[in-house]
């Protein structure tokens, strides 16, 4: 698996607790995961509900539907640790991290 960045990734996703994402679709004008970073490659990544916040690297799977896995946090708005997501809509983004 390679770390792989790319622009303009951003997808939804109503994922709830702290696993593995599933993402629903690019937001209008953006690239998805899998067309971004490629099935089987790491990102470092952000995700937000405009709320709560979460920057990690997880690995892109392509499947029905795509997912992102959660493998190392970084950083968060739960200090530094997962944030376990209540239901709703998140934005999750390619990011290149501070730390």
């Amino acid at each position: 698996m390679a770390m792989v960045f790319a622009d303009r990734v951003n997808e939804t996703t109503t994922t709830t607790g702290t696993g593995t994402l599933s993402l629903g679709g690019a937001a209008d004008g953006f690239q998805g995961f899998v067309v971004g970073i490629g099935t089987t490659n790491e990102c470092s990544y952000c995700i937000t509900d405009d709320t709560d916040w979460e920057i990690g690297e997880g690995t892109v799977t392509d499947a029905s539907p795509d997912t992102l896995s959660r493998d190392t946090i970084l950083a968060s708005s739960n200090s530094d640790a997962a944030v376990s997501w209540s239901s709703g809509t998140k934005n999750v983004f390619v990011v290149y991290p501070a730390g």
